[in-house]
């Protein structure tokens, strides 16, 4: 396999696997779909993250930080690995967490992620939403230089050109397993958020030589807004790769499937959730995996792809954040 020779360190289990959803694919009877495990990426219950912080933990170490600091939503799972990862290496760690507004679950506050911060050892700021997340984590960051700390700030998501280099090595991993199990794929399908795992599978495949479409579905915003911050972070990697700049004809979005805003549960998103825990033992999370796969069905069920195609789906994991979401999710 090609190797980037950007810095990085051993965070995760790698390659993740790629398997079949046998009984879901006999329930529609084409095309043919496939998952691609980073749910199994190893660090902290895994997640797509996990690629991430291999580049942006070693970019730290270089720069000589002592502490880091992240922000995301209260049930973010960058928030959860990056403490995760801060626990390994022995560096301190600082959660700006930002309330998500219309999200009225019981657990939300305070179980799955949230809970898993408090274990990792990581000091949690919670603070309302609509803040400026970066101001905050900058002033804090400025406090801390002062103290004689060494921060290093990480963007939400760990969505920059740094932390996307984990998704070219994802491109350029997914490579070498088509190779070697001599198959191939007509589309890949993934949740698309702070635009880092769409913008490095994009540039990492085409690093490799492979063109296949890559189908984001939002979970925050329009299709064009997405479209333009996917288009721009890829530009920025592959500046950085020194190569040749896809044209935007490469970034695909949909935004039909996040509902009425960041981390609300949708019913198809429910009903994704539970369709592949039910035939596939395959857990999905309520935020991101539970609303893509939800796409992915939708777009199966209206005919997107033909019946002969085969299409993976790309789980990024995020399954602590079920237990936040038990009202909606339970039966009971």
């Amino acid at each position: 396999m090609q190797k980037l020779l950007h810095p990085k360190i051993q965070l995760g289990h790698w390659p993740t696997p790629l398997e079949p959803m046998l009984r879901i694919n006999d329930m529609h009877k084409g095309p043919e779909l496939w998952v691609k495990r980073d749910d199994c990426t190893g660090l902290a219950f895994g997640g797509n993250k996990t690629r991430k912080l291999e580049f942006l933990i070693a970019d730290a170490q270089l720069k000589g930080a002592t502490i880091l600091l992240t922000a995301g939503g209260i049930q973010s799972n960058h928030a959860r690995q990056t403490a995760a990862a801060a626990a390994k290496v022995g560096l301190g760690c600082e959660l700006f967490l930002e309330q998500v507004k219309g999200v009225s679950e019981i657990d939300y506050s305070h179980s799955g992620n949230v809970l898993l911060d408090q274990l990792l050892g990581a000091r949690l700021h919670l603070l309302p939403a609509g803040q400026d997340l970066d101001a905050v984590m900058a002033l804090r960051a400025q406090t801390l230089a002062e103290a004689g700390q060494v921060p290093y700030v990480m963007p939400v998501g760990g969505s920059n050109a740094i932390g996307s280099m984990g998704y070219v090595n994802c491109g350029l991993e997914l490579a070498n397993q088509l190779q070697a199990q001599d198959i191939s794929f007509d589309a890949i399908v993934l949740a698309t958020g702070s635009a880092g795992t769409q913008a490095g599978l994009l540039a990492g495949l085409a690093l490799a030589g492979i063109d296949i479409p890559v189908l984001g579905i939002t979970v925050s915003r329009s299709s064009v807004e997405q479209c333009e911050k996917v288009l721009a972070l890829l530009h920025e990697v592959q500046e950085l790769l020194k190569q040749p700049k896809l044209h935007e004809d490469h970034v695909i979005c949909f935004d039909q499937y996040y509902g009425s805003g960041y981390g609300h549960p949708t019913p198809s998103m429910i009903e994704a959730v539970r369709l592949a825990a039910s035939l596939e033992g395959l857990f999905l999370d309520p935020v991101y995996s539970g609303k893509a796969f939800a796409g992915l069905l939708d777009l199966v069920r209206h005919g997107y792809f033909d019946s002969s195609d085969r299409v993976l789906f790309l789980h990024t994991g995020g399954t602590p954040g079920l237990f936040a979401y038990s009202e909606c999710l339970s039966e009971c």
